[in-house]
């Protein structure tokens, strides 16, 4: 909790790179808790790239590009308090760098287990749908479930990042959004082409589902805006 409160700080921009936090016993006082609770949060901190001990110095904020960003709980941090334009067209970025690809690799290397893995996935986004926390589950397991099918260790290692980009941008749509759009058959055009064996349609139809769950993020921070024009109006 200690951890997630000053890491909010420092992704929304309050703590700033360069900033050196407020001392062990100050902080530690003012949040009311002990200073071992204090300096574990610190090395929580520090392993997520986001702060760099010091001596003599203290606990600073270190440059945005030494930050672990595909850290599940930096970017939970990041979309928890408002993702800023860059960032948010960056993480497609990488998206659609990588999970075409991806998909196309696992159409030639995929197993029967990782295309159950994948139709169970699917079932669950079906039954529980992607406004709920459970469908935001399955379509984590979805996409990490064909990353695993690549049968790369590298490429699976990106399962976490990815997996919380997913999630994350899905909440943030579903959040902002009268009306969350049913992006099931998206990912049964991917499942199909993996079926298939058919690394062009896959790479194709993963393409397609990144493109338009950016539009919908789009759109629906673009709703945001407004309705915060609207409200100050």
């Amino acid at each position: 909790m200690i951890a997630r409160d000053i890491g909010m700080q420092i992704v929304s921009g309050r703590y700033r790179p360069g900033d050196v936090l407020h001392g062990e016993i100050e902080t530690s006082g003012r949040l009311h808790v002990s200073r071992a609770a204090y300096r574990e949060a610190v090395r929580i901190l520090a392993a997520k790239g986001l702060v760099k001990a010091l001596r003599k110095i203290g606990t600073r904020v270190t440059p945005r590009e030494e930050w672990h960003l595909l850290d599940p709980d930096v970017i939970g941090w990041i979309f928890e308090f408002e993702p800023d334009d860059e960032t948010l067209a960056s993480l497609f970025e990488l998206r659609r760098i990588v999970e075409p690809e991806a998909a196309a690799l696992a159409a030639v290397r995929r197993s029967e287990a990782d295309l159950q893995a994948m139709a169970s996935a699917l079932t669950g986004m079906a039954r529980h749908g992607l406004e709920s926390k459970a469908g935001r589950g399955a379509d984590q397991a979805f996409h990490a479930a064909l990353l695993r099918a690549t049968g790369n260790a590298f490429v699976a290692s990106l399962i976490a990042g990815v997996g919380a980009a997913v999630t994350w941008t899905t909440f943030y749509k579903g959040t902002h959004s009268h009306h969350l759009r049913d992006s099931l058959p998206d990912h049964r055009r991917v499942y199909e082409a993996l079926a298939s064996r058919d690394p062009a349609a896959a790479r194709a139809a993963m393409t397609e589902l990144v493109d338009l769950a950016l539009r919908d993020t789009t759109a629906a921070r673009r709703r945001m805006r407004n309705g915060k024009k609207t409200a100050s109006a």
